[in-house]
């Protein structure tokens, strides 16, 4: 008579099938995680492509206290025309009535390729020796102040920085 030895055999890794839902809960963990990301990327190109816009704020500023007005164009600023100040995320920067609207372009993210974002000047009417404020996109202006020129913000507002966005109360 024959006795059979039962054994027991110990398993040192994984199934396939546990890898497979470890793989499925990442690829659905990092779908999820993928929309946040593009929108940190797209708002830092924005903030990137903000200190271009220095160059016309200076001249913008300087005509207030002067002439009480502002600008009309690149030209009035004593500019060069608005699709000769560019860079790798700035297609052009352009002044009307002393806004400043920069367009996103070169190698911008798709989702800003050719879309606008305004910097407005932000005034104390009655006391032109008090700075000009400079209100981004749709952000309200400071209490008591005037803002300038007209609002042409084309960015989607979940892609505008902080400091671009209207309050919402």
């Amino acid at each position: 008579m024959m006795l059979f030895k039962l054994t027991s055999r110990k398993s040192s890794g994984f199934t396939i099938m546990e890898m497979i839902v470890v793989l499925a809960l990442i690829g659905i963990l990092s779908s999820l995680a993928m929309p946040s990301f593009q929108n940190s990327i797209i708002r830092k190109q924005i903030e990137a492509a903000m200190p271009l816009a220095e160059i016309a704020k200076k001249p913008i500023s300087d005509a207030w206290p002067i002439l009480r007005a502002f600008p009309h164009d690149n030209a009035a600023a004593g500019l060069p025309s608005a699709d000769k100040i560019v860079s790798n995320l700035v297609s052009s920067v352009a002044i009307q009535d002393g806004a400043i609207n920069i367009t996103f372009g070169n190698r911008a993210h798709p989702s800003i390729a050719g879309k606008v974002l305004t910097l407005r000047p932000a005034i104390v009417v009655d006391a032109p020796v008090v700075p000009i404020s400079w209100i981004c996109g749709k952000a309200d202006a400071p209490h008591q102040m005037t803002v300038k020129g007209s609002d042409q913000t084309t960015v989607s507002d979940n892609y505008l920085p902080l400091e671009c966005r209207k309050i919402k109360s």
